[in-house]
């Protein structure tokens, strides 16, 4: 059996081919992995412990250290999650999860928090009550058209037609996965 050979295209003139790219802080490969975000992600969040760490033994109060760190760590875990947190497989969600539940053990969460999918949840959902809302939000425009609905069996999260599912790329796209959640049903393929 021959192994597939992928021919990149040919290089624009002018133009560097990138392996990956930052965008907004964001770092995605070119097969659209944010695993190289994730291991970022991490890195920076532990010297955030080892900072937390250092707090803590000079006194600080407990109560104050997981304030602290739920307004650095747990910021910087969700900023921009509903742009990639599609993109990321379940070793990286795990991974995140793991580190979530490490700093309850720590003493820098309380035991009580939610967890990394129900975090991210809540910020998928507020963007998208925003999109809803607000027609002249810059995302409104990619919202698919309204349902023709003559029927009023039962409230809908959203009134909007679900675009046809094309690619298990294209499922990962903020919009498409958010309208097909609210629908009650996975884009995945």
């Amino acid at each position: 059996m021959h192994q597939a050979v992928e021919i990149p295209p040919p290089a624009v003139a002018g133009f560097e081919r990138l392996e990956q790219i930052k965008i907004l802080g964001v770092t995605i490969t070119r097969k659209f992995s944010v695993t190289p975000h994730i291991n970022y992600l991490l890195a920076a969040c532990a010297q955030t412990l080892f900072a937390l760490r250092t707090l803590r033994h000079h006194g600080l109060h407990n109560n104050s250290v997981q304030a602290i760190f739920q307004a650095t760590v747990v910021a910087k875990l969700i900023y921009a999650s509903p742009a990639w947190v599609g993109f990321a497989n379940g070793a990286n969600r795990s991974r995140l999860e793991a580190f979530l539940k490490r700093s309850v053990s720590f003493g820098y969460r309380s035991a009580s928090s939610p967890n990394f999918a129900r975090i991210v949840d809540e910020a998928d959902n507020k963007l998208f009550r925003n999109i809803l809302s607000n027609t002249a939000h810059l995302l409104h425009s990619l919202l698919p058209p309204l349902r023709d609905s003559h029927y009023n069996l039962r409230d809908r999260s959203h009134p909007h037609q679900l675009p046809t599912r094309t690619t298990a790329l294209r499922d990962c796209n903020f919009i498409i996965r958010i309208l097909y959640k609210k629908a009650g049903s996975s884009p995945a393929h």
